[in-house]
């Protein structure tokens, strides 16, 4: 900005400024009524709605997957995108420090003196790009189910079967949940996408038999199962033989060897 269209910039302040209204009272009164307005549509609102409460926090549990508060779901995803152990420090503090400080350093490297956001391009680009990033990193954040939880309901051939066959399917189920499968393996929308492949339809390629000597005699890094008995191996296994491609959640078809 030179000096002329300071100078003209400066008249054009102090005539709209002469238009206008004082900060005070007007303004203050202005922002006190919304401020009393907003505060009293939540207390409404949690008075009619209530508050989610959930069950009382338990030291003792080993399944627990501690997730934020939807506002840090960006966060949440950014430090599931990130995975080596030596770079969480950048993911958890770096990016978002570098992302804030480029935002509040906006004003002194982008002096473009336009108003318009089609003639800002430096400022419009950085915006909607941070903006579209925290949208789509929040998103994955709250749709990405916990890896210490299997969400799934049975499949058809399940729930066509005795009662036995599924009680066995849930006890599976919860098994592989609790052993910490989620945290290498992404099983429907819980788990994680790697290091392990994907287990949603893991059934279509290995068989009960396979499955279960896999628990037992894994291909490195995986560890083995073996320890949790033959009876935790033999339900884990056919639970992950019905995940199947096809079915609304994971697998259809008739129930495996070993079902009934």
């Amino acid at each position: 900005m030179n000096q002329r269209e300071k100078e003209e910039y400066l008249r054009e302040y102090a005539v709209l400024k002469a238009q206008g209204k004082p900060f005070f009272p007007y303004i203050i009164v202005k922002d006190g009524v919304m401020m009393i307005i907003v505060v009293a549509s939540i207390m409404a609102l949690s008075i009619m709605l209530g508050g989610e409460l959930t069950a009382k926090a338990d030291a003792t549990t080993t399944t627990y997957a501690p997730r934020p508060e939807w506002y840090y779901f960006w966060a949440f995803e950014l430090l599931k995108i990130i995975k080596p152990p030596a770079l969480v420090s950048l993911a958890a503090v770096g990016i978002p420090t570098i992302a804030m400080l480029l935002l509040f350093l906006l004003p002194f490297y982008d002096r473009n003196p336009e108003r318009h956001p089609l003639r800002r391009p430096v400022a419009t680009t950085a915006g909607i790009f941070v903006i579209f990033a925290m949208f789509m990193l929040s998103y994955l954040g709250a749709e990405a189910g916990a890896p210490s939880q299997v969400d799934m309901d049975p499949p058809p051939a399940v729930l066509a079967a005795d009662e036995a066959t599924q009680t066995k399917w849930d006890a599976g189920r919860r098994l592989v949940a609790q052993s910490g499968c989620g945290g290498c393996h992404k099983i429907g929308h819980n788990g994680n996408d790697g290091p392990g492949p994907r287990l949603t339809d893991i059934g279509d390629r290995l068989k009960e038999g396979a499955l279960r000597e896999t628990l037992i005699n894994p291909t490195q890094p995986m560890p083995s199962f073996a320890g949790l008995g033959p009876d935790a191996i033999d339900k884990m296994a056919f639970f992950m033989s019905t995940l199947k491609s096809g079915d609304s959640h994971s697998g259809e078809g008739a129930v495996p060897e070993g079902g009934h």
